[in-house]
Formats: structure tokens, sequence, C-alpha cells
């Protein structure tokens, strides 16, 4: 089962209790009510599927029930990263063994 790292929690749950919201660092409208149908068919739908990094926003549904951020690794499904939703976009970097890190995370 994947374990999936809670910032908020702060340890380990299965991906039972998440759920996938879509992709992080996007701006969200403001008035959703308000948009055309176009606008809403550019914010909904996922704009990207990349090979490889991919930065997403994740909801703890059945824990506290907060959303956070997270960089997954599409070709391994691994989590390399989560933090809270608010804080900055996590860089990371893809070492000489092909793992991916956080940049300046002490190994």
């Amino acid at each position: 089962m994947l374990l999936i790292h809670c910032p908020y929690c702060q340890e380990e749950r299965p991906e039972l209790e998440f759920r996938n919201t879509g992709e992080a660092h996007i701006e969200r409208p403001k008035d959703i009510a308000g948009i055309s149908d176009e606008e809403f068919e550019k914010f909904f739908f996922i704009r990207a599927n990349p090979k490889g990094v991919t930065y997403e926003r994740w909801r703890h549904i059945h824990g506290c029930a907060r959303f956070f951020n997270a960089v997954r690794d599409t070709v391994s499904d691994r989590f390399v990263t989560t933090y809270k939703a608010g804080e900055p976009r996590a860089e990371v970097e893809r070492g000489d063994d092909g793992v991916l890190t956080v940049k300046g995370a002490a190994q």
C-alpha cells in the first residue's frame, strides 16, 4: 500500500485517506460562477500529464481534511516530498542515480 506523508498531521498514512484534487500552484478563479465555459474548462481539467516530476494538490480527506501540495514522480509513483498549502513550490533535482530529491535537503 502506498503511504503518503501529511505535512499537517506529521505522519504517513495509507493512500485511501487522501484524494488528489488536481495540479498544484495554478491560479484558481475567484468568481467561478462568473467565468465562461471555455475558462472553466481550462481551469478544471488537467493541463499537463508529464512523464516524471509533477506538482499536485492533495487533501487528507479521512484525516485532518486539509489541503497540501506534493511532488510526485509519475514514472515510479514515488512521492518526493509533501508540503503545506501556501508554502513556496519545492524544487527537486534528479541525482546521478536517477532518484529525485528536494534541492538543498540533507541526505
